[in-house]
């Protein structure tokens, strides 16, 4: 009976009891459409239609019994989330029927579908799994390489669907009949259901693997490989295809894998891995290798018999019957593989993912899934008809059969041994891993047959390389299940009862409230309920219970169960049957998760209870945590089962009294007796005879005695209520307590027998640590004063009187309270064990600090791995920065911290410190960075650092400080949180976020604007604009220039004489001339909007119309072209429209999200808007997201014919490609160029300027490739003569310029380094075709085409110049680019003669300046003086000046000739210096094309513009134009803007459709991206620029006749962003910043620096040496370019934004411009004096913080009548602005604390010196000599604390001590060091002396020896008060202070 009453007493309470339903079950019922779905498959489909006669009926009838058949299953697993911390829900996966459905939920929360599927046919088994992707070339360069799907898989009969949460979908068809599934780490493993025929093959041969993996859905299903080792040869390795092994359970970490073998009744467990390349050729060799000639093919067996499966044969057959049947003639049936390759499975990997998954549905029917019956035919038979060969051609295709590779193999680990009575069918119903409380892992299976649960203990190996298995453990049980979060297990014993166990430690007994207790007296095992086969079917239990095949003799009957129920008591059988019945008892336990798990009920009903957590209270967790570290496994598990079995009875206590139960427990494990001791006998536990300690209390008698009232005189409420006024008032004497005189009466002595006493001084150690470690958080106070108490009492009594003394010096006040002390036998103290890290002097981390602090040696500091990882984290950290070892860090730092841990090795190693390695090339400069970079990289962040003391925390925050000045850019996000620079860190998160919406980007819903017209520019960013051109509203004017969407003003006069018809004539004229104009817009606002817009991918792109009307006032009438009274040209809009579709799509960021679906959603319906679907098209390519537009949906596009979709699709995707020289695009634009294609090709009819866009196309791809087929073609097509048939003869220039262009962009910048094209004589050939000569014999395939001239235009043998010169002339210019080849150079001049002028078009002229310059790239100079020498001397002497007013006269020149030549050369020169000076808003060349640009103006209005010609002068300034805008990209300058504007309002005469294109792109590049975007001057962005900016603009606007107008955006491809945006970390919005930009040196100029104010477009990066934020506003920032671009890169395509934070004190220069309101602050700082003037309500303008603000509200706000309190008022007014000004709000606490620590001790109240410890740190901290080093290197950095605080506090402290030694002080120090008692009113202010002046203690005071030792560094300032004790100083030996100077 005492054994039961034993066990009623220690029962654990289970909390949380809720009854159980499977959510999925309700949810099912009313799931839509499950019941329809089965409705309609049962029904034949003729009869479908009449559904409410008789078949609905019969179906409706079968349905029923559907259901009463349908089994249901259940998974509970760990709530994942996405982002994979820690989640407390369950989620549950149920199947049923047809469907399967996922839920989330808990107690607290209630549970929600997540998701729910319906598959055809009925759910095998559901499972989540998680395949890895191994990822070759994914942007994410994470380490692993590899992304994991979750996902989840449904096992149907013939198929298995998975589906990830990402949403994909996958289905893979099964070749085989699956038995089981399972999850792996790596992907599936499938078990192959075996079939009892298999087993007798009659002829010998090769049996088929039983076991299979699918590493991925999309991936082939492979055999499985395992490895075992011979006994005496090595291991050999073979497919698993044992068909008596079943997998009984598979874990993925360890992967390991469980299987049963059958025929033996034996359990191996095996490691599970990828499989090796050499074993994957060992298995396919060995398979080879069969020697008989019957075996001819057996090495494809495998894979035969998997793919004739898969035809729909059923597999349930054998392989053979299949084939006689199917192949009934005469073959060798020994060679299966002969007729195997069937299409359905042989590219399995390509077909089966198309394929539908119902292979071969019928015959996979669920009626053979447990056919165990001898040798049964399928029911039905399918010929081979469905596999797409028939089966006769299939038989030819033998020989190619090639095996399956393996992809996963097994290792063999462990079997169990044979025992002598085995049992049939001992297959383990349930396996799982469990972890003991110590760590010790355990794989326990139960064997249901025997009610065993057998234990096997396994451990990593030391490398970590494999598993070693260990012994045995055999638990009686019923059913088991793991509590995984406090590593238990619960086990269901045989006669009900719930015990919890750990490892296989007992632990006791659960009680579940509200379920009866089975009764005590039946303590024989449960019978079963009668039918066997019940008990295995309930239909909760898993799958897998049913495999093993049941036969007769195996039934299991009660009895067997009885021959072990050892405790059969005298009660007949029967009768504990019935009463079994009548009570409810637990029937299994399932599904556990955490620390939760379902019981069944005998009724059937489930209840799930949560096991209670070992410890709430965090010290407890740690000293238990400690404590289980130092012990031995056996005693620390027995010590935490009793501690647990004390918690958490049922009742047990709240958090609150946790601690004192843990120290009673404790102490009781100890062998102390806790009632006797006083302290422990009154700790609180709300209600003291809870009924935890009832029964261990056992009280002697009940009548009370004479100890009960001592017991209540001493107790904490006795002493409280003296004290209390009431009985002060009532005159109530104190009752004096007479202390217990036996106090060390035997009966205080310490029980030597309990289990931890021999672990005493092990224990007490380590709790001392524990409360070092508690020390450093400043947030655990409470339990540092419960500790010490337990510490004092041990110390006491192991008579340490070091440890004692250290005590009494931290809490005075606590440890005069308890002096009881308990006797320790002399004889016992021997057993104790004395561990070697037990140190006589208690270790100190303050005192540690403080000698390294004051550059002493110290000895290294102990600590626990995993326990004391602050103390080892500020030990290392002060190492570091103090001591500057750099190596304290780097390694296992041995020399300052000693590892303690108990006898054999711990399970936990170090940490690695490389748990984000920074490896970064940051040269870490010094030791404050290194420091800070090592803290984070250990996961320090700033809640730590608040929580640690802030003596302790002072050298890391003057780290953090140093930091904070000067951090480097690219840190990672952790340290810049650290430091406290959100700025840095928000950048560095920032960075690591993929590329998209960004913080700038406006958010306009694109319906907002809808009423008001859309003009296409409503996505610009205002709030930057704003920014950038704050004085004006130019953004304004620019779109009203460049809007086209609204009708245009047409205003004619009527006059007299004109007719009403002439006046609409006249009115339509003028319109049509405006037209011109509107038509040239939307190029420039393409360049206005450039990347400003992200799209919402549910809607189409809003392209605004081009509105062709006009509006006539006063009435305004609308005027239209289409009324038919003028002539208009046909297809006018044609190209305008195109160009407004690509202003629409540039407008899309490329860093939106975009696919191909999105596009092709885009196209619109009706045709009349092909044209701008075709601009789109060509944008996308631009902005680099036409490459995610699928190949079938380009190849539909081209087949249209529709001559603009190809322009812009070709144009587009070339774009895209930039010299990528991409095969397939290659291939595409080839078919585009007759020479491109063999000669004996069929023409096709590819329209001209389709073939001009395919040349440029080519171009593109090829980019600076220097491809040589290429060049050769190209370099041929440049002089492409015009055909017979009138081919190629209409706008041959633009064809030529194409191909010239194309071949400059091939040989882009090479030179003369034209690898392997010396033959090709490219420069002279480009020579020929610029000034004329014979044509070259054509070379090369064409030769055939070119035979017969052309018989439309007479040549002749001479080159076309007018066609060739351009092309030939620019390829030159780009081949050469920046070669400063003077010889080329010297071809391109312009010619001296005036015989020789009047060869050359004056056009040329430009074109060849321009390409003359660009070679001499480094000879252009910014003054107009350049741009004159590059016109010829006669031209300089004969022309007339630009400013000229009368014409000179002359005989022998033609003037015109010289006029326009001249012109024209300084255009070009003009046009050089736009390319050479693009984007740098230079000055001087601004200035320079400034002065031409109005000279042009002034010459188009003088009386000599008719001698060069109106349209000449107007191209001229229309080419300075665009230099100008090129130098000025986005800067929006405002006189070029003005100029843009004029030109604008030009209309009519000579301003044709190509000058206002000319003028709105000038005005366009002005304004480039909204001001985000300028010019690089790469030589791609020039080959770019000179496609857009050809100098010759279209006549009208379809004139394609000398340039492809679709050319006219390639500038896309020069801009880069460049604009910095200043964004303020707090507000989140932009704002100025002052920039620091240093210049690179270069040959023009000297490493320069300037000053720019942020938003602003920073020049090219690669000039750039470093970037700097520059104070006094902000805080610091640097970027460094010397390192590399690429981080400034990053930045500047997200939007350019920079995090700036604003320095406290200051505003921004928004607020503030002129930095008065800031100077406020600066003028009090330096009149210290007067800081009582500081008036807290001014602080909200210098800081933002809210807990500052509050601080001065609360505590600086005088209030009335304040009196006293004025001065500590005016002290945190002061310290409040010191912080704030100072940039270092964090130390207002310090300083606080500071002030408090000393108030408190000069009114003598300080009852612990913890404070007082930190003051020391701190002072030392100051006087360190690192510190001093620090400031004498960086003096002009305010020292972190104000230079008058602290010495002023230093002094009050040193009065106090000295006043106190003066009033009798110094007898209670005499009395200390000489070891008498000291009285108690002295006792807390000694302490503090001893502390402060670091006194040391007796017992070292004796060991060093006392005489002549006057070593004292107290020195003068205590001599006074000494010389009147002068036998006491003498007695002071050696006294470690501080110097008091």
């Amino acid at each position: 009976m005492s054994n039961n009453y034993e066990e009623r007493v220690t029962m654990i309470a289970a909390g949380d009891l809720q009854e159980f339903v499977p959510f999925g079950r309700d949810h099912c019922k009313h799931h839509p459409n499950a019941l329809n779905l089965q409705l309609r498959q049962l029904q034949p489909a003729s009869e479908l239609w009449s559904s409410d006669g008789a078949a609905g009926l019969v179906g409706s009838l079968q349905e029923v019994t559907i259901h009463e058949k349908q089994k249901e299953s259940w998974l509970l697993r760990r709530g994942v989330s996405d982002v994979g911390e820690e989640v407390e829900y369950d989620e549950e996966l149920y199947v049923a029927g047809n469907m399967v459905i996922w839920s989330k939920g808990s107690k607290s929360q209630a549970s929600a579908v997540y998701k729910a599927f319906t598959v055809d046919s009925p759910v095998l088994q559901a499972l989540w799994c998680d395949f890895t992707v191994p990822q070759e070339k994914s942007e994410k360069v994470n380490n692993s390489g590899e992304v994991v799907e979750k996902c989840i898989c449904i096992l149907q009969s013939s198929c298995i669907n998975v589906h990830s949460i990402e949403g994909k979908d996958y289905i893979a068809s099964l070749p085989f009949q699956v038995a089981n599934v399972w999850p792996t780490k790596y992907g599936l493993l499938f078990e192959r259901s075996s079939t009892s025929h298999e087993v007798p093959l009659s002829p010998p041969r090769e049996p088929l693997p039983t076991m299979f993996s699918m590493l991925h859905p999309l991936d082939e299903i492979t055999p499985l490989v395992c490895k075992s080792g011979g006994v005496f040869g090595s291991a050999r390795v073979q497919y698993v295809a044992d068909y008596t092994l079943r997998i009984v359970f598979l874990n993925e970490e360890p992967s390991i894998v469980m299987t049963y073998d059958t025929v033996q009744s034996l359990h191996a467990v095996w490691a599970l891995r990828r499989v090796k390349p050499e074993e994957q050729n060992a298995v396919l060799k060995f398979s080879e290798q069969v020697g008989t000639p019957q075996h001819v093919a057996t090495s494809s067996s495998l894979t035969a018999h998997l793919r004739s499966l898969s035809k729909g044969d059923s597999p349930m057959a054998s392989p053979f019957q299949n084939y006689s049947s199917l192949h009934s003639q005469s073959r060798s049936v020994s060679s299966p593989s002969v007729h195997s390759r069937s299409p359905s499975i042989s590219n399995m990997a390509a077909l089966s993912r198309s394929h539908s998954p119902a292979l071969g549905v019928q015959s996979f029917s669920g009626v053979q899934r447990f056919n165990f019956s001898s040798n049964t035919q399928s029911p039905r038979r399918h010929s081979v008809s469905h596999s797409p060969n028939s089966a006769a051609s299939d038989s030819f295709l033998a020989p190619e059969t090639e095996p399956i590779v393996p992809e996963l193999c097994i290792d063999h680990l462990w079997t169990e041994t044979i025992m002598t009575m085995r049992e049939k069918n001992s297959q383990a119903s349930k396996v799982f891993i469990t972890t003991d409380l110590c760590g010790q892992k355990f794989l326990c299976f139960l064997v249901e047959s025997q009610l065993q649960l057998r234990c096997v203990k396994f451990q990593e190996s030391n490398d970590k390389s494999q598993l070693i298995f260990g012994s045995v453990t055999n638990i009686q049980a019923k059913d088991a299940a793991p509590v995984e979060s406090i590593d238990t297990l619960l086990v269901l014993e045989g006669n009900g009862n719930l015990v919890l166990y750990t490892g296989v430690v007992r632990v006791g007994k659960i009680f579940i409230p509200g379920l009866p207790v089975p009764s005590l007296t039946m303590s024989n095992q449960m019978p079963r309920p009668s039918t066997p086969l019940d008990s295995l079917n309930t239909p909760s239990k898993p799958l897998n219970k049913h495999l093993g095949p049941l036969e007769e003799g195996v039934l299991l009957s009660p009895v067997p169960e009885l021959r072990d129920s050892s405790k059969l008591h005298d009660s007949s059988y029967m009768e504990d049957c019935t009463f079994q019945q009548l009570g409810t008892f637990i029937h299994s336990v399932r599904d556990p998760v955490h620390n939760r798990v379902t019981l069944e009920l005998s009724t059937s009903s489930m209840v799930r209870i949560t096991i209670p957590e070992i410890a709430t209270s965090e010290l407890v967790k740690r000293c238990l945590q400690g404590i289980k570290s130092i012990l031995p496994r056996e005693i620390a598990v027995q010590m935490l089962v009793k501690w647990y079995n004390a918690y958490n009875a049922p009742g047990g206590p709240s958090y609150h009294s946790e601690w004192s139960l843990f120290v009673t427990c404790l102490m009781n494990m100890m062998g102390y007796n806790t009632d006797r001791l006083a302290w422990t006998r009154n700790l609180d536990f709300e209600g003291s005879l809870s009924p935890v300690i009832a029964p261990k209390k056992a009280r002697p008698s009940e009548t009370g005695s004479d100890e009960d009232w001592e017991y209540l005189l001493n107790s904490d409420y006795h002493r409280n209520l003296e004290s209390h006024p009431l009985a002060r008032a009532l005159r109530l004497d104190p009752l004096e307590t007479s202390f217990p005189k036996d106090d060390f009466s035997p009966s205080l002595s310490l029980d030597s027998s309990t289990l931890l006493f021999t672990h005493i001084p092990a224990i007490f150690f380590v709790l001392h640590l524990i409360y070092e470690e508690l020390k450093l958080n400043s947030l655990m106070g409470e339990g540092i004063r419960s500790l010490v108490v337990l510490l004092v009492q041990l110390a006491r009594d192991l008579k340490l009187e070091a440890y004692i003394d250290y005590y009494y010096r931290e809490y005075p006040a606590l440890v005069k309270i308890s002096r009881q002390t308990c006797i320790i036998d002399q004889a016992q103290t021997g057993f104790m064990h004395h561990p070697s890290f037990f140190s006589a002097e208690p270790p100190s981390i303050f005192q540690w600090l403080s000698s390294c602090l004051k550059g002493e040696g110290a000895l290294p500091y102990p600590y626990l791995p995993g326990i004391c990882e602050r103390s080892k984290l500020v030990v290392l950290s002060v190492a570091l920065y103090i001591l500057g070892d750099e190596s304290a860090v780097s390694n296992e730092a041995s020399h300052y911290l000693c590892r303690i841990t108990s006898g054999q090795r711990k399970q936990q190693t170090e940490q690695d410190d490389n748990r984000y390695s920074f490896r970064h090339s940051t040269s870490v400069s010094n030791l404050a960075e290194k420091l800070v970079i090592w803290m984070t990289s250990v996961g320090f962040t700033l809640r730590d650092l608040e929580s640690l003391p802030f003596g302790v925390a002072l050298p890391i925050r003057d780290a953090v400080y140093h930091c904070r000045e000067q951090p480097a850019s690219d840190w990672p996000e952790a340290v810049c949180l650290l430091i406290g620079r959100q700025d840095l860190s928000k950048q560095a998160c920032e960075g690591n976020l993929a590329k998209g919406k960004s913080v700038l980007s406006s958010d306009v819903p694109s319906g907002a604007e809808a009423e008001e017209d859309d003009d296409g520019m409503n996505d610009m960013n205002q709030e930057v604009m704003s920014l950038i051109w704050s004085e004006d509203l130019r953004v304004q004017e620019v779109r009203r220039l460049l809007q086209s969407a609204h009708p245009v003003r047409v205003s004619v006069v009527q006059m007299p004489e004109v007719s009403d018809h002439e006046y609409i004539e006249e009115k339509e004229n003028r319109l049509l001339q405006l037209c011109q104009r509107t038509m040239a817009l939307p190029l420039g606002r393409g360049m206005f909007t450039l990347f400003s817009y992200h799209p919402v991918p549910t809607e189409p792109l809003p392209i605004p119309k081009l509105n062709l009307t006009g509006r006539a006032p006063p009435r305004n009438t609308t005027v239209d072209l289409n009324s038919g009274n003028i002539d208009v040209p046909p297809n006018m809009a044609c190209w305008a429209s195109f160009h407004n579709g690509v202003a629409a799509g540039l407008k899309i960021a490329p860093a939106s999200q975009i696919d191909s679906a999105w596009i092709v959603y885009n196209k619109p319906k009706n045709a009349e808007l092909a044209n701008e679907y075709a601009g789109f098209l060509m944008a996308l390519g631009l902005n680099g997201h036409l490459t995610k537009l699928a190949t079938l949906n380009i190849h539909d596009y081209l087949t249209k014919g529709h001559e603009m979709t190809s322009i812009g699709l070709l144009l587009g995707v070339s774009a895209a490609k930039l010299g990528t020289m991409d095969m397939a695009i290659t291939r595409l634009l080839s078919i585009h160029i007759p020479a491109l294609l063999p000669p004996t090709s069929t023409e096709l009819d590819v329209p001209h300027n389709v073939q001009v866009a395919a040349v440029i196309g080519i171009g593109l791809v090829y980019q600076g490739t220097a491809h040589r087929h290429t060049a050769e073609v190209l370099l041929a097509e440049i002089g492409r003569p015009p055909g017979p048939e009138m081919e190629y003869c209409t706008d041959r220039e633009s064809y030529s310029l194409a191909a010239g262009l194309a071949l400059g962009m091939v040989c882009l910048g090479h030179g003369s380094n034209l690898i392997g094209m010396s033959d090709l004589n490219v420069p002279e050939q480009l020579y020929q075709y610029m000034v004329g000569g014979h044509k070259r014999f054509q070379a090369g395939m064409h030769r055939e085409k070119h035979k017969s001239p052309s018989y439309q235009i007479k040549e002749g043998d001479t080159i076309n110049v007018d066609v060739t010169c351009p092309g030939a002339t620019l390829a030159l210019a780009m081949i050469y680019l920046k070669t400063n080849n003077r010889s080329i150079a010297d071809w391109l001049r312009a010619p001296d003669t005036m015989y020789l002028l009047d060869f050359v078009k004056p056009e040329f002229l430009l074109l060849r300046t321009l390409a003359r310059c660009l070679i001499l790239w480094d000879d252009i100079l910014p003054n107009s003086k350049w741009v004159d020498s590059n016109v010829p001397q006669i031209i300089r002497e004969n022309s007339i000046s630009l400013h000229a007013t009368e014409l000179p006269s002359s005989e022998d020149l033609n003037l015109e000739t010289l006029a326009q030549a001249h012109v024209y050369i300084i255009a070009g020169a003009c046009l050089s210096l736009g390319f050479r000076f693009a984007g740098s808003e230079n000055l001087a060349a601004f200035n320079c094309l400034f002065k031409f640009a109005k000279d042009f103006m002034k010459c188009l209005s003088a009386p000599t513009a008719s001698i060069t010609g109106h349209y000449n002068l107007e191209t001229c300034l229309s080419v300075v134009l665009l230099s100008l805008a090129m130098v000025m990209a986005g800067s929006g300058n405002l006189k070029v803007l003005q100029l843009c504007r004029f030109m604008h309002k030009k209309t009519g005469g000579e301003m044709n459709y190509g000058f206002h294109l000319a003028h709105h792109m000038a005005l366009g590049l002005l304004f480039l991206g909204g001001g985000r975007y300028s010019l690089s001057t790469s030589d791609s962005s020039i080959a770019a620029l000179l496609c857009a900016l050809y100098p010759h603009f279209p006549v009208h606007s379809s004139d394609n006749r000398y340039h492809l107008q679709a050319l006219r955006h390639l500038y896309v491809l020069a801009a880069e962003p460049r604009l910095l945006v200043p964004v303020d970390v707090d507000t989140n919005t932009p704002c100025y910043t002052l920039l620091e930009v240093t210049y690179k040196g270069t040959q023009w100029y000297e490493e320069t620096t300037e000053e720019l104010m942020a938003p602003t477009l920073l020049p090219e990066l690669h000039l750039l040496k470093q970037i700097r934020v520059k104070g006094p506003r902000y805080w610091e920032l640097l970027i460094d370019l010397s390192k590399g671009t690429h981080q400034l890169k990053s930045i500047l395509s997200k939007d350019g934004i920079l995090y700036v934070k604003l320095r406290a004190g200051q505003l921004s220069y928004k607020e503030d411009p002129m930095g008065w309101r800031s100077l406020l602050a600066q003028a009090v700082t330096h009149r210290n004096s007067e800081t009582r003037t500081f008036k807290p309500e001014t602080i909200s303008a210098f800081t933002s913080d809210p807990a500052l603000l509050s601080f001065a509200d609360s505590f600086c706000k005088p209030a009335v009548n304040m009196g006293q309190k004025q001065e500590i008022l005016d002290l945190f007014s002061s310290i409040l602005y010191e912080c704030v000004t100072r940039e270092n709000p964090e130390m207002l606490p310090a300083y606080i604390a500071i002030d408090q620590a000393v108030r408190i001790l000069e009114r003598k109240e300080m009852s612990e010196t913890f404070e007082l410890w930190q003051i020391k740190l701190v002072l030392e901290f100051f006087s360190s000599r690192s510190h001093q080093e620090r400031v004498r290197r960086n003096p002009n950095r305010g020292l972190f604390m104000n230079s008058e605080f602290l010495p002023v506090m230093k002094c009050t402290i040193d009065n106090t001590l000295d006043q106190w030694l003066q009033a009798g002080g110094d007898v209670s120090l005499h009395s200390y060091l000489s070891g008498q008692p000291t009285e108690e009113s002295q006792l807390s202010m000694l302490a503090c002396f001893l502390v402060y002046h670091s006194v040391p203690t007796p017992g070292q005071l004796s060991a060093g020896g006392l005489e002549g030792k006057v070593r004292s560094v107290l020195g003068l300032a205590l001599m006074p008060i000494f010389l009147g004790a002068t036998c006491l100083v003498r007695k002071v030996g050696k006294f470690h202070s501080v110097a008091l100077c």
